[in-house]
């Protein structure tokens, strides 16, 4: 069972949604990155891969680029480009820990279809 917050994704709202506990984790980790959390964030990203022909991709940045999008959820920055946009509009992330494993993870309305490992998808 994960403590995280429930969330479900609104396809009528844009943006990314973050639940309270991936903000908290991602924090926590820009944080022991000596990294200035009012103006570095999560990049949540998409690109080529996977069976299932998309990934998504997570890393920390210092700060956004000019054409990024920045959403603001729970003190945590998510920076999402405009390519990677048009695939995860609307999702939320959240993270999750337990027996199998912790991470982030994302729930996304516009996936039709997930590889089996859940690592790949097909919009």
């Amino acid at each position: 069972m994960s403590g995280s917050a429930e969330a479900s994704p609104d396809p009528d709202e844009s943006g990314i949604e973050v639940t309270e506990s991936a903000a908290e984790e991602a924090i926590d980790l820009l944080v022991s990155e000596d990294m200035d959390t009012d103006v570095a964030g999560l990049r949540l990203y998409v690109q080529q891969g996977g069976c299932a022909g998309l990934s998504y991709g997570m890393r920390f940045e210092h700060e956004p680029e000019d054409e990024d999008e920045v959403f603001d959820h729970h003190d945590l920055r998510v920076i999402v480009d405009p390519a990677s946009l048009d695939y995860v509009e609307g999702s939320v992330l959240d993270y999750e820990g337990g027996l199998q494993g912790a991470g982030f993870h994302v729930t996304n309305p516009n996936v039709v279809s997930e590889c089996g490992c859940g690592e790949s998808f097909r919009t």
